[in-house]
């Protein structure tokens, strides 16, 4: 059986108010024909498929128009959907019954029975292959927010109605057991990192009791692993402290292969070649210009994996970073000057990040980066101002009896010394004393 990992979209997702509307498209287009080429069994959708909770009627378009070709292209495909925590479950799950029929099941939130049970069930998921036989069990487990896990230290209410608690314990924990305490040393620290771990106990113990001899079982999940790399600037803490990060234990030895999301950088899980990334299929941040953006191609032979293959995506829009340093105004502008690209339609022209290193307030920038800008098909992004000062925290701080004595000019000259590393000049202190005025 051969799978398709993929995660990370953010639909609708705009970089400094520029709309990435035409890159999305164009990675959905060479997505279909890859499914096609690489006559895909199964593709698993790690979560952020939006790039928000409310998401557009374009972006909402986008996605089905995607899952309606593909099905058409590829009619034995089967696509397995969580949510992210960029996702809103009920909105994603929504129209799950209609598209159910099409081959896509979308598991968007944890449900429960009537007596507060979590239905695990839902959440294991067979895999088959065209000919209509299971070769593979998932659990599609997605975005967990701490209400949404269980109690751990509760009564069997937890558990999935058709084997106990207990169970869970044996199915795999055996294994797991065996690991180093310290990879698994966060879960006795945080409830909610444990009732995470416990909850893909409780569907592994559950998948167990439904395969057969020769099946695989697969993981999904939308998280963020102990290990992990983040980018600077566009990935959203799940939890404030980064206590939400999950060691590698949690997935026992049954689970062949586990397909994340949340991460946008394609890499696998320290040392666990099984556990996976995939990345975001486009950059969403210009911390992310130099990122290998893939799909994953994983080839399932019996109960384990045979291969693990990334599939490299083209880039529809080039990001580019002038200078790739942060540089004084003078050789920025010459670095623009000497910019030769190609003409191209407005929408796949390059996004710009210009870096400039300032000694002092330069009130004219953008102007200036404009004018050396005219005529080139590129568009500009954003301007990333720095100054060679760095102040450190003993010099920046003061103490509450220096702050009662401060008045407001005595401020700014601080923070100008700390900006750029040297006094503020008569000019800057008069405007500032000017503005100052009631």
């Amino acid at each position: 059986m051969r799978l398709l990992h993929t995660s990370d979209w953010h639909l609708g997702q705009s970089l400094h108010n520029f709309d990435r509307h035409y890159e999305h498209q164009r990675f959905l287009d060479w997505l279909l024909d890859t499914i096609v080429a690489e006559k895909a069994d199964v593709l698993l959708i790690a979560g952020d498929i939006f790039d928000n909770a409310n998401p557009s009627a374009a972006s909402q378009k986008q996605l089905y128009g995607f899952l309606q070709q593909a099905r058409a292209r590829a009619p034995q495909l089967e696509v397995v959907v969580i949510a992210g925590n960029h996702d809103s479950p009920g909105r994603l799950e929504a129209p799950g019954p209609l598209l159910e029929v099409h081959g896509t099941q979308v598991i968007g939130a944890v449900q429960r029975h009537a007596d507060g049970a979590i239905d695990v069930s839902r959440m294991v998921l067979p895999l088959k292959r065209r000919n209509g036989e299971i070769a593979a069990w998932c659990l599609a487990v997605p975005f967990l927010r701490p209400g949404d896990v269980p109690r751990i230290g509760t009564p069997a209410a937890e558990s999935t109605g058709d084997a106990p608690h207990t169970a869970a314990l044996t199915a795999g924990s055996a294994e797991s057991a065996e690991s180093s305490h310290a990879d698994n040393a966060p879960l006795a620290a945080d409830p909610y990192l444990a009732g995470i771990a416990e909850l893909y106990r409780l569907a592994l113990s559950h998948a167990q009791t439904l395969r057969q001899p020769g099946q695989a079982i697969v993981a999904m999940g939308h998280c963020h692993m102990i290990d992990g790399q983040m980018s600077h600037d566009s990935e959203r803490r799940i939890v404030i402290g980064g206590t939400e990060m999950l060691p590698a234990g949690m997935f026992a030895p049954p689970i062949a292969y586990a397909a994340l999301g949340h991460l946008h950088l394609a890499q696998q899980v320290g040392s666990h070649a099984h556990l996976r990334y995939c990345g975001s299929p486009i950059p969403l941040s210009f911390a992310e210009v130099d990122y290998k953006h893939q799909v994953l191609r994983i080839e399932l032979d019996g109960e384990s994996v045979r291969e693990i293959a990334p599939i490299h995506i083209p880039r529809a829009v080039p990001l580019l970073r002038v200078p790739s340093r942060p540089a004084p105004l003078a050789q920025v502008l010459e670095a623009l000057a000497a910019l030769e690209l190609p003409d191209a339609p407005a929408e796949a022209q390059p996004l710009l990040e210009v870096r400039v290193r300032l000694d002092a307030p330069e009130p004219g920038l953008r102007a200036r980066i404009e004018e050396a800008l005219q005529g080139k098909p590129v568009r500009l992004a954003k301007i990333e101002t720095s100054s060679a000062a760095r102040a450190t925290l003993e010099e920046a701080a003061v103490s509450l009896d220096q702050l009662d004595r401060l008045k407001p000019d005595d401020i700014f000259r601080r923070l100008y010394q700390q900006k750029y590393g040297n006094e503020a000049p008569p000019d800057q202190l008069s405007a500032f004393a000017e503005l100052m005025q009631p």
